[in-house]
Order: structure tokens, then C-alpha cells, then sequence
């Protein structure tokens, strides 16, 4: 089975077939998603579909291109929401400075409390970054993020950057992307870093992996990451299955 790590149920594209697109993944064999919320909108209907869904999880934070919005009682909120035990991450959070919606000052502040929430919940943190690896490693080392260890979502960053995060009692998450003809760095971590830091996502409903790049992503696509992993780890998709499985189930706390 697989489990895709990182995807957007809660998003405004899946309004018309949130039904369908749920079934084609568990006819895929994906059993278990985590949902992400990141504002309050996002957030509401996570916890409402893990609700209603008992294969389906949720990480809740406030996403860094939207800090800008982020109050005070918003962060009292998501901790109150946290209380639940299938709130299984905070997050994602983290920099963006690829958008110019929230000044990096206000993004940075934010990430730390973020990170500071986290550490009070006992609840691994989700990272999102474009375009700020700098600032980003050095705010996790700054406070401490390897108390409660995160996951570096969708990442596209190098090797070296990567076992730095490692280092910090992080896990590699890849996507999409790594599919991809062009996407060197992707395919480079997929390649040299150990399949015990490895986890999968769709990041749906962005970033669909080839060949359906451009098109609408969703969580049954999960697989052709797996099988792309596989093919540069030259390895089956068994293992890579199982393994990535395995450690979302320990990175996440959820037990079978």
C-alpha cells in the first residue's frame, strides 16, 4: 500500500468529485492521506473530512505566502484544533520568497512561532520552501525544529541540503517533480539519500507527476513516484512501498 504524505483534499478543485477522486486512490492502493491545511478555509475542511473519512489524516498550520493574515488567535485555533488525535503535523509552514504577498521578516516570525507550537504539541512540523533554503535551514537550527523533527515537503533542494535536514531529525519528501525529464536535483536525492528518510506526496492538486504533467493532480498518482524512485534506487516498488509507508506510519505517530 502506499500513503501519499502531502495532499490538498480540502482544495477548491476537488469540489465537484471529491467522491471520485478519494475512490480512484483507494483503487490505486493509496489507504491513507494526509490532508493539509494552511489558512482557515483549508484548515475547517480538513477537520471535517478526517471526520468523515477514517483512512484520512490532517497537518494544520498557516502557509508562509499568507503570513501576512496570520493573527494571534489563529495560532490559538490551530492548537485548540491540534487536541485531535488525527492531527498528525503542524504545517505546512515555513518561506516562500518565490511570491511578494508577505514580507520575509513577517514569514520568518511566523515559521518560528510555528516551530515554537509544535515543540509545545509534540508534533512533527511541515516545511514548505521556495526559494529561502538559506533562511529556512538556519531558522530550524535557530529553534531547535529537531526536538520534534519535520518533514521537508515536496523538496527540490540539494543533496547536501537534504542530509543537513536529516541532521536535524528531518524526513526527504518528494513529489511530482521528481518525474520530471529535467528535474536533476529531484532525481539526485532520490538516487543517494536512504530510502529510511524517503516519504512520497502528490501535493495534489499541483505538481502532477509525468505524464500527466499540467493536468490536475490527485492522490492515485501517488504511485508514479513510488515507481520512479524505484527505477533510479533500482529497486522494486515493493520496497520503495513499504518503506515509505512504514516511515510515514512512524513520522506521523499513526498505528495499525
Amino acid at each position: 500500500m502506499f500513503i501519499d504524505t502531502h495532499v490538498h483534499l480540502n482544495a477548491d478543485q476537488y469540489e465537484e468529485d471529491l467522491q471520485e477522486v478519494i475512490q480512484r486512490a483507494l483503487d490505486a492502493d493509496v489507504k491513507e492521506m494526509v490532508v493539509v491545511g494552511f489558512d482557515r478555509p483549508t484548515i475547517e475542511k480538513a477537520m471535517k473530512l478526517i471526520d468523515e473519512y477514517p483512512f484520512l489524516y490532517a497537518a494544520i498550520g498557516w502557509h508562509p505566502v499568507d503570513a501576512i493574515d496570520c493573527t494571534e488567535a489563529d495560532l490559538q485555533w490551530i492548537e485548540e484544533l491540534a487536541a485531535h488525535p488525527k492531527v498528525v503535523a503542524i504545517g505546512e509552514t515555513g518561506l516562500d520568497y518565490y511570491w511578494d504577498k508577505s514580507p520575509k521578516e513577517i514569514q520568518q516570525e511566523l515559521l518560528r512561532k510555528q516551530i515554537r507550537l509544535a515543540q509545545k504539541l509534540d508534533l512533527p512540523i511541515v516545511i514548505h520552501n521556495r526559494d529561502a533554503t538559506e533562511d529556512c535551514v538556519r531558522i530550524l537550527k535557530e529553534e531547535h525544529a529537531e526536538i520534534t523533527g519535520g518533514v521537508m515537503h515536496c523538496y527540490s533542494g540539494s543533496v547536501e541540503i537534504a542530509k543537513e535536514c536529516i541532521n536535524m531529525n528531518f524526513m526527504i519528501s518528494l513529489g511530482g517533480p521528481v518525474t520530471f525529464k529535467n528535474a536533476k536535483k529531484p532525481k539526485e536525492v532520490a538516487t543517494e539519500i536512504p530510502l529510511e528518510y524517503l516519504m512520497i506526496e502528490t501535493d495534489a492538486p499541483y505538481l502532477a507527476p509525468h505524464p500527466h504533467r499540467g493536468k490536475r493532480n490527485e492522490p492515485s498518482l501517488v504511485p508514479l513516484v513510488a515507481e520512479e524512485i524505484a527505477r533510479l534506487k533500482e529497486i522494486s516498488v515493493d520496497e520503495v512501498a513499504s518503506a515509505t509507508t512504514a516511515n510515514a506510519h512512524r513520522f506521523y505517530k499513526i498505528t495499525k
